[in-house]
């Protein structure tokens, strides 16, 4: 019998890519849990994630740290193990293991938000989304889990849309800088 080896979501994909002055790397694949306080539980829930991780549950359309906001009364707790969550909060939370459902990647570097742009319906420029911000979206056609960071933007997309994700942005990555290098050679003529 064959033995199949597991693939992560971005194999084939060509990752890292870099045009112009965007870059989009694989983020590492972290254990990540959605959670889901039950009624009259949100407080309950907030400061046992305090307790456990440093970080209780953010606001609507906030990141801090491993807690993303994920949704109406739905958060995504990056970095510890589905079963220690679910321990934390028994009783408090509804507690789903999302790990192998989302594929996550970084897009870096000072044109970012421009590749953004042409991507997503959000205004990403750091005045209206600044670093801490999360929203979900679509990029194009696919659900996106989008939050920016200090160091960019992490996106969050279905595991089986990442392949999709990585043309997309490649695409308008490549597009840009093209563009870029057309301005700056009118410029020198």
């Amino acid at each position: 019998m064959a033995e199949l080896a597991p693939e992560g979501p971005f194999e084939g994909c060509g990752l890292p890519l870099l045009a112009g002055d965007a870059t989009l790397v694989a983020s590492p694949e972290v254990a990540r849990v959605s959670v889901a306080p039950f009624s009259g539980q949100l407080e309950a829930a907030s400061a046992t994630l305090r307790e456990r991780t440093g970080t209780g549950l953010p606001a609507a359309g906030r990141a801090e740290d491993a807690v993303v906001w994920a949704g109406a009364g739905r958060w995504l707790v990056e970095g510890y193990a589905p079963a220690e969550v679910a321990g934390w909060l028994a009783g408090r939370a509804a507690v789903a293991d999302q790990s192998d459902g989302w594929a996550g990647m970084r897009l870096a570097g000072p044109a970012a938000a421009d590749v953004l742009a042409r991507l997503v319906p959000l205004d990403v420029d750091p005045g209206s989304f600044p670093p801490g911000a999360a929203a979900r979206s679509l990029l194009r056609h696919v659900p996106l889990l989008l939050v920016s960071r200090e160091a960019g933007f992490d996106l969050l997309v279905p595991r089986s849309f990442a392949a999709t994700v990585v043309d997309e942005i490649g695409t308008a990555m490549r597009r840009l800088a093209a563009r870029g290098s057309l301005t700056a050679r009118r410029e020198r003529l």
